[in-house]
């Protein structure tokens, strides 16, 4: 069992995903053992709670600066065993010890084909303005690993989205959660959890299925960055 912790600053809905594929043993032998929000009373922590997960409100607001607060984070997912870090809708800067701490063990989701629309000010509705002020005709969504440049890491799946005649930032939105991220994620997890990621030279491999090794330490192991 690979051992999840879910990085969350809202409602959850990319969270949701992943507890509905755990309870249908859709994780590929992961489990999620914590919820983390960076802000008290958010939504996401209901659906923890709800499923019987441990729902954590770390505030980024007690803590001081980045470094403090990304040590919190390190501090609490490796008190409870963590071995794969996702972050779902987590809008809090973190440091790069934080990245550095669980080397292509961090699984972000992102609304766009990365590398386009990518990196500071690129997140929520930002993405989509972007795309439709661009006129572009195919969007989508991204799972990467996350490295210390935003929106950087090595890219694991990715599904397009067409754009539509007439679409807003919240149209699109919606139908880019709902056709890209809300499927790519889960599946993510669990290649991670099979054990059938390998990332070299800053390219993410993915094994057929049952060719994976531990799945623990699949993406630590033999690795050229």
């Amino acid at each position: 069992m690979v051992r999840i912790g879910v990085l969350v600053s809202g409602g959850g809905t990319n969270l949701q995903q992943l507890i509905d594929a755990q309870a249908t043993g859709r994780l590929g032998g992961g489990e999620i053992v914590t919820v983390i929000s960076s802000k008290p009373g958010v939504y996401a922590l209901e659906r923890a709670q709800k499923a019987g997960i441990e729902a954590i409100a770390l505030s980024r607001k007690d803590y001081p600066d980045v470094e403090v607060y990304s040590q919190a984070l390190i501090d609490a997912l490796k008190a409870r065993n963590v071995e794969l870090v996702v972050l779902s809708g987590f809008l809090t800067i973190t440091s790069d010890s934080f990245v550095q701490a669980f080397p292509n063990r961090i699984m972000n989701v992102h609304p766009a084909l990365l590398p386009a629309f990518g990196g500071k000010g690129y997140y929520g509705l930002h993405v989509h303005e972007a795309v439709l002020s661009r006129g572009c005709k195919l969007t989508g969504a991204t799972v990467h690993f996350a490295n210390e440049v935003c929106d950087g890491g090595p890219i694991i799946l990715q599904k397009a989205v067409a754009v539509q005649e007439g679409d807003t930032p919240e149209s699109l939105q919606k139908r880019v959660m709902e056709q890209a991220e809300w499927t790519l994620l889960p599946e993510a997890v669990s290649l991670f959890c099979q054990g059938r990621l390998r990332v070299e030279d800053g390219k993410v491999s993915i094994a057929p299925a049952h060719a994976g090794e531990n799945a623990g330490a699949a993406p630590s192991e033999g690795v050229k960055q």
